[in-house]
């Protein structure tokens, strides 16, 4: 762990020691656990729901609430380890495992099973090859206790090929460990919200959307269920109502930090809640709106590296407004990061931004930079690699070598397309706008057109593809179409600012 982040750790372990109080509106959780006191049950419950929808830092302070009402909670612990590693800190989640293990003679059966489960879990999660004893103890512990929905819901994470999964990269074999939990205690929220992910990266949305409504029903005060049922309502098209769910979560999230004095930095949430409402403003062309939600996201820290990767759609949005300096001083921002895997994010976007400058020299170096941090941080290397070949790609098209740039940009839109999950999917909606962008700077029509068909095929609702495809086909000469697509682009763009440069060229008072 680095400086920074042992420091951010620190004090949010403080944080994670303050008292709390029971509360309503966050979803029903309950496995009985060996204690006498009904109120440490009560706050073990609060843990468990609040683990089951992200919100690590609020069950890290039920877990440490039940257990200064009853020190003997050996099970507790164990939870608090997963809310532990999610909030930074591994070395307090490694102690929590073996308060854990180190009371677990005097606990229950049921509660043992649960700890060991655990110990194994976290020894696959430094070691995937150990996954499938994971699986194999999750196996026999529902055996054993095959009422038992939390090990339900564990073993349906444990189908993802990660075993640090907590939900997210839930696959189609998954679902099935869910809808036994779900059968066992339909009250219990946590499946709808699991299911919801297993069918959004299935490819099921209109299944995700429904899962996430009842999700959203049954945990109306957590941000991650309003936020979850926005994802698939905006999949859907009904994107004023995704809007409206976002601004929910960032209502709920707003609300938690004042109350409770914590920094906004602290939940991971908000930051990614921030990044989806912003790019939904983009989406429709609210742009104005879009704007200062990407910048104060960009100017947050987080101790998650996903997240600050993730920074780059404020590089890819001042790109796609013709902010080329300004997407490049974002990008050295990124490339001094301390982590090699959003440093090496931030070259490559230093790199797209050179390209558009004319300085293919500097663009290239900026690629191998990249490249050289890839290599030092391998396991992280796979969030950086399709975005590094986009800039090769169009490093090639802009260089003249334009076959081998067409090439390599196709297999690009191919990867984006394939990516799972409604985060990918918005992500791969904006990278191939901007290939079939590159593609009509660099007079590669044919590139243009397929672009734009690709990305009607990916979002049909999309402004901004038929906007592209009107481009091509007008370049074509084919002029029915081009009117055809711009008018379905005007209709997409109903809401967007009046001054849309894009909607001034259809309605042709662009200067």
């Amino acid at each position: 762990m680095t400086p920074v982040s042992f420091l951010i750790a620190i004090t949010i372990l403080d944080f994670c020691l303050r008292p709390l109080p029971l509360r309503q509106g966050i979803g029903s959780a309950h496995d009985a656990v060996a204690t006498s006191s009904k109120e440490a049950q009560a706050f073990y419950d609060q843990g468990l729901a609040y683990l089951h929808s992200y919100v690590w830092l609020e069950a890290a302070r039920s877990f440490n609430q039940a257990l200064r009402l009853d020190p003997t909670l050996a099970i507790a612990h164990a939870q608090l380890a997963i809310a532990y590693v999610e909030l930074n800190a591994p070395e307090a989640a490694r102690n929590a495992l073996a308060r854990a293990q180190a009371l677990a003679p005097k606990a229950s059966d049921h509660d043992r099973t649960h700890i060991d489960a655990r110990a194994l879990q976290m020894k696959a999660e430094s070691d995937a090859s150990r996954l499938g004893a994971y699986r194999a103890a999750l196996d026999a512990a529902l055996t054993k206790y095959p009422q038992d929905e939390e090990l339900w819901l564990a073993r349906g994470q444990a189908e993802s090929p990660d075993p640090a999964e907590r939900g997210q990269g839930s696959v189609a074999g998954s679902i099935r460990f869910y809808e036994q939990a779900l059968a066992l205690s339909p009250t219990h929220f946590a499946a709808h919200h699991y299911l919801t992910h297993a069918y959004e990266n299935s490819g099921r949305i209109d299944d995700a959307l429904s899962e996430a409504a009842a999700y959203a029903r049954m945990a109306p005060s957590v941000p991650h269920a309003r936020h979850m049922h926005g994802h698939d309502l905006r999949r859907t098209g009904r994107v004023d109502e995704a809007i409206e769910e976002f601004r929910a979560a960032d209502a709920l999230e707003s609300s938690y930090f004042k109350s409770e004095a914590i920094p906004a930095g602290h939940d991971w949430h908000y930051q990614h809640n921030l990044d989806l409402l912003a790019t939904t403003y983009q989406y429709i062309g609210q742009m104005k709106k879009a704007e200062p939600l990407l910048k104060t996201s960009f100017a947050m820290a987080s101790p998650l590296v996903v997240q600050e990767f993730n920074k780059r759609a404020w590089t890819v949005f001042l790109r796609a407004r013709g902010r080329t300096d300004e997407a490049l001083a974002a990008a050295r921002v990124m490339a001094a990061h301390r982590s090699p895997i959003v440093s090496a994010a931030g070259h490559v976007e230093a790199g797209r931004a050179l390209l558009l400058l004319g300085k293919f020299q500097a663009a290239s170096e900026e690629a191998n930079a990249a490249l050289r941090l890839m290599r030092s941080a391998p396991n992280g290397a796979g969030l950086v690699a399709t975005p590094l070949k986009a800039l090769q790609g169009e490093f090639f098209l802009r260089t003249g070598e334009r076959d081998k740039g067409r090439a390599m940009l196709e297999e690009v839109t191919r990867a984006v397309r394939a990516a799972p999950g409604p985060d990918a999917w918005t992500q791969a909606t904006f990278e191939i706008e901007a290939i079939a962008r590159a593609a009509r700077e660099t007079d590669s029509w044919e590139l243009a057109d397929w672009a734009a068909r690709q990305l009607i095929e990916h979002d049909t609702r999309y402004a901004g593809a038929h906007y592209a495809r009107a481009l091509a086909a007008r370049h074509a000469g084919d002029e029915k179409t081009a009117r055809a697509e711009l008018a379905l682009a005007a209709q997409y763009w109903t809401k967007a600012d009046p001054d849309l440069p894009e909607l001034q060229t259809i309605r042709g008072t662009r200067p």
